[in-house]
């Protein structure tokens, strides 16, 4: 376990950055980011998008569920879904193919749906400490994580 803290929204988007260059290279990595409305769930995610080499826009997948964003030479993928309105497992879309997945997956509001889970992921919990400071508090369950959290 790790735990940071960042003091604006541009060492947030710094800390996601530094991460996702950790985590790039591998096939498959599962980030699941806990904490509350405001947190820093999606400036965090744009730090590792920009970290894969995403050029496009990230922004918050409230309303779609899940956005998907590629690298121009389309050789990294990152999957970036938000819970947050979901109410458990349902018909709205197979969730399970893409946490099951290749590429980077980020997950916001996991535990809406903690039995889709996979067994290997990195959590992020973040807390609001002020209204421009975050504690992350990063924990690994299982590979590929391991060596980025320790590096971090």
């Amino acid at each position: 376990m790790k735990i940071k803290k960042t003091t604006s929204p541009i060492e947030t988007e710094s800390l996601g950055f530094e991460l996702g260059l950790l985590l790039k290279n591998e096939p498959k990595v599962v980030i699941l980011l806990d904490g509350d409305l405001g947190a820093g769930k999606t400036t965090f995610t744009k730090g590792l998008a920009r970290a894969l080499g995403i050029r496009q826009v990230v922004n918050s997948p409230s309303f779609t569920l899940m956005k998907k964003y590629t690298t121009q030479d389309g050789f990294k993928t990152l999957f970036h879904l938000d819970l947050y309105r979901l109410e458990g497992l349902g018909d709205d879309f197979d969730l399970e193919e893409y946490i099951d997945g290749y590429g980077m997956i980020v997950v916001e509001w996991p535990f809406k749906v903690p039995e889709v889970l996979p067994k290997d992921y990195l959590l992020v919990e973040i807390k609001k400490l002020s209204e421009e400071e975050r504690e992350f508090k990063m924990t690994c369950v299982g590979y590929p994580c391991k060596r980025a959290v320790q590096s971090i």
